[in-house]
């Protein structure tokens, strides 16, 4: 069976109900099983809670401010640093107001040890508050928790759905390469490295369908982690540094702009010099797997959302531009006592 045809499978078998065990066999689900006891025995117990980095970002900018609901697990949330600016929601913020030049207000629901089951409960607090974006980082803990792909995905596949349902536009940050933590041993390594990938092609897939788009954090965020693991990764070896944390919202602020309709002129067409084009979804998210910060988003061709291979997808490989420094967030009272226009 190739990867795609893997992925697709998975996906529909997610959608449906399955329990997707078959794509990766028994006995490789039973070694998963016990040497992933070893490895969060390793790793350690998450504990304490991260800075909150709710709030407003983009001080003087003009409005109307631009909505961002962060949902997901530690690496959402921004387990191990201390400051509020070294979190990815006071990263991402401050990043998109200085990209947009708007303000910026950032709801924080992520969780610290989350899984995909515990979106339906974040994506509840995160509907009232009117989002214009929601932003889903989640997978990790799933594959050292031994849930089933399937399952997994299909978590996502309903959290992506309602919120689309609500006109909310959705980026999804794919379950990373967990095959390059230095605390897994193998055989773990290899069989974590084989699931976290088949579950980000099937997120991809799955999020592309229900009208959201994908960016793939892939092995770690990219080389630099592979390349610096004492700089990049916090104490625990397994969640991100400050400056880790900076390389994951470097990834994801160009598609949080282009799923807001804020991308620039110079990025409007694929261009194919730089790996970019139109491709059937499953194919595109086994590509997007293997390369760090590849966008995929449903496009048509001919008028015509699906080939004879699954949807339309465009991959992009959008260009990180400088953000400037991360702020702290302002109080909300605060900011909108003195700037009310805040409605958009």
């Amino acid at each position: 069976m190739s990867k795609a045809s893997a992925a697709r499978r998975l996906a529909a078998s997610a959608a449906f109900g399955g329990g997707g065990l078959s794509l990766l066999g028994a006995g490789l689900y039973g070694v998963l099983v016990a040497e992933a006891r070893i490895a969060r025995r390793i790793i350690g117990d998450t504990t304490g809670e991260p800075p909150d980095s709710t709030g407003w970002y983009g001080r003087g900018r003009p409005g109307p401010a631009i909505r961002v609901a962060l949902l997901g697990d530690s690496s959402a949330a921004g387990y191990g640093v201390e400051r509020v600016e070294d979190t990815p929601g006071a990263q991402l913020a401050s990043g998109i107001a200085n990209q947009a030049d708007r303000r910026v207000h950032l709801r924080a629901f992520a969780v610290v040890g989350a899984m995909s089951s515990d979106l339906a409960k974040q994506v509840d607090a995160a509907l009232p508050t009117d989002p214009d974006l929601a932003v889903i980082l989640v997978g990790a803990n799933d594959v050292t928790h031994t849930v089933l792909p399937a399952a997994s995905v299909r978590h996502l596949d309903e959290g992506v759905r309602r919120l689309q349902d609500a006109g909310v536009a959705v980026l999804v940050g794919t379950c990373p390469d967990l095959g390059t933590v230095r605390p897994i041993p193998p055989p773990l390594k290899q069989v974590a490295r084989h699931w976290s990938r088949r579950i980000a092609a099937a997120q991809t897939i799955t999020t592309v369908e229900a009208g959201g788009r994908t960016v793939s954090l892939g092995d770690i965020l990219g080389p630099e982690f592979e390349a610096a693991p004492a700089l990049m990764f916090g104490p625990d070896r397994f969640h991100p540094s400050a400056d880790g944390y900076k390389q994951l919202a470097a990834i994801l602020i160009p598609s949080c702009l282009a799923a807001l309709g804020l991308i620039p002129e110079d990025e409007a067409r694929p261009e194919a010099y730089r790996g970019e084009g139109v491709l059937p979804v499953a194919a595109a998210a086994v590509r997007a797997v293997r390369t760090p910060g590849t966008e995929l988003g449903g496009t048509e061709v001919s008028g015509a959302q699906r080939g004879l291979r699954g949807r339309w997808v465009e991959l992009r490989r959008r260009r990180r531009r400088p953000s400037g420094e991360p702020e702290s967030p302002q109080d909300v009272e605060a900011l909108e006592d003195s700037e009310p226009e805040t409605a958009s």
